[in-house]
């Protein structure tokens, strides 16, 4: 036991001194939706969420969004119909008339289901490590998008001074904690995911900036609908400001002051 720890010790001090200075810094990107005027690309929410179904959605959950919210204004603007089918895709728990646990085809009140049945489930599939939930994720880590779309695009064959230093059943990734994430790459691969036709080559970093879009838009759903009431507020104010400021003159203009 005494053997163990040591060599525990000694893994951890080799880490930290590896990674004294943190973590990578993630790269700058250039984001449609930053700045006042800022906005989501409708197409590229829905190749984000293409991605996050066939590719994040194996393992993580989204458990604050609800399919109804894919035709919601300043979202992917998927139609009521295609809402519908992309719900009843889905098997969402339920009980019978007997009240045993069943499944049935989802509707569009429905919030993504989970890929597992429950926590254990989770972490039993994924050795241990519980995938987290991708509501808020982009809220959630510190660097944002910029973070996100670092992490997923910087899985690598560890470098020669960390290769005695992974422990099993870890990857490497220098952007995440010690360089060492649980999470294998989920973009292994150019055309990974099949893109409609028309739409840009689902390259590793295509995929990587249309799920991190999607992801952002999912982590504040309301944030176009925010932007533009703002704009207004903002433009009201200043017609009002004019306005006043002529009431001003005209009613002291022959008042000395």
């Amino acid at each position: 036991m005494r053997h163990i720890s040591l060599v525990a010790i000694g893994l951890v001090l080799g880490l930290t001194a590896a990674y004294a200075d943190g973590p990578k810094e993630p790269e700058p990107q250039n984001w449609s939706w930053t700045g006042v005027f800022g906005h989501f690309d409708q197409v590229q929410l829905q190749r984000g969420y293409q991605v996050y179904k066939e590719v994040c959605g194996v393992c993580h959950s989204m458990h604050l969004l609800a399919f109804r919210n894919l035709g919601d204004p300043g979202g992917p603007g998927f139609s009521e119909a295609q809402v519908k089918a992309i719900a009843a895709t889905a098997l969402v728990p339920d009980l019978d008339d007997k009240g045993e646990p069943t499944t049935r085809p989802g509707t569009p009140a429905d919030h993504f289901p989970s890929p597992f049945a429950n926590e254990k489930a989770a972490r039993a599939a994924n050795g241990g490590s519980l995938p987290p939930d991708l509501s808020v994720i982009i809220k959630a880590r510190e660097g944002g998008a910029d973070y996100v779309h670092a992490l997923i695009l910087g899985f690598s064959d560890a470098p020669a001074d960390m290769k005695g230093k992974m422990m099993p059943g870890m990857n490497y990734n220098p952007y995440f904690l010690n360089g060492q994430i649980a999470m294998p790459a989920p973009l292994t691969t150019d055309g990974q995911v099949t893109y409609a036709d028309g739409q840009p080559p689902a390259t590793k970093a295509q995929m990587a900036k249309d799920v991190v879009a999607f992801l952002s838009w999912a982590a504040e759903p309301k944030m176009q609908e925010r932007k533009t009431m703002g704009i207004k507020v903002i433009a009201f104010l200043f017609v009002l400001s004019l306005v006043l400021y002529a009431a001003y003159k005209q009613l002291w203009r022959d008042v000395d002051h």
